[in-house]
C-alpha cells in the first residue's frame, strides 16, 4: 500500500462545471472512511524526515456522504457560505487573500481553519486572488470520522486549481489540501 490513503481513494467526485460557464463551477467532494488504519496521511511526511518511520497502511472507501459548493472568483477576498448537513445555514465568514491573515485563522482552529489553510498554500505558490464558495448541499457530518475536514480542504484546493487554471494535479491538489489542513490545530491532513 502507498504511505497515503490519499492515492487509494481521493475523496471528491469528477469536476463539473455548472451549466452556466467557467465563470461559476460546481464541486462536489465526498467523505471517506478509514476501515483499517487510520490517520496515515501524515505517516508520509515524517517517512521523507526519518526513514526507519514505518510506512502508513490503510485501506479506505469513500461514502455517499458529499459536500457540494458553487464556486467563483471575487477580488481580494476568500468568502464561504455553508449549510451543515441537518440542512442549518452556518454564519457566513470572510477574509482578505493576505497570507498573513489567512494564516493566523488557519492556526486558530475551526471549520474555517481549513479553508484558510488551504487558501493560504495556495496563495503562497499562486498569483491568485479570491474565491467564493457557496456551499448549498451538504449531507457529509462534522466531526464524525468521515473524514469532513480532508473534504472541506479538497474543495478549497480543487476550486482555486479550476478558478484559477492552476494546470495542477489531482495528486497536486490532494497535496495542497493536506498542507492546509496541517497548518490547523487539528493536524490530522
Amino acid at each position: 500500500f502507498p504511505s497515503s490513503s490519499l492515492l487509494l481513494h481521493p475523496p471528491f467526485l469528477p469536476f463539473q462545471p455548472s451549466i452556466s460557464g467557467m465563470d461559476t463551477i460546481a464541486v462536489s467532494v465526498c467523505g471517506r472512511v478509514c476501515l483499517f488504519g487510520e490517520h496515515t496521511d501524515w505517516a508520509g511526511e515524517y517517512r521523507s524526515v526519518n526513514s526507519e518511520v514505518p510506512a502508513g497502511r490503510v485501506i479506505v472507501a469513500g461514502t455517499d456522504e458529499s459536500i457540494h459548493a458553487a464556486v467563483s472568483r471575487q477580488e481580494g477576498l476568500i468568502s464561504v457560505s455553508a449549510v451543515k448537513d441537518d440542512g442549518s445555514q452556518m454564519e457566513p465568514w470572510e477574509c482578505s487573500m493576505d497570507p498573513a491573515a489567512l494564516l493566523a485563522i488557519a492556526r486558530q482552529g475551526g471549520f474555517f481553519s481549513y479553508v484558510a489553510g488551504v487558501a493560504y498554500i495556495v496563495k503562497t505558490y499562486h498569483n491568485v486572488d479570491g474565491l467564493s464558495i457557496d456551499n448549498h448541499q451538504t449531507s457529509l457530518p462534522i466531526g464524525k470520522g468521515l473524514s469532513s475536514s480532508a473534504a472541506v480542504c479538497v474543495l478549497v484546493a480543487r476550486a482555486f486549481n479550476h478558478i484559477y487554471n492552476l494546470k495542477l494535479t489531482v495528486r497536486g491538489e490532494m497535496e495542497y489540501a493536506y498542507r492546509g489542513e496541517v497548518l490547523t490545530p487539528s493536524k490530522c491532513g
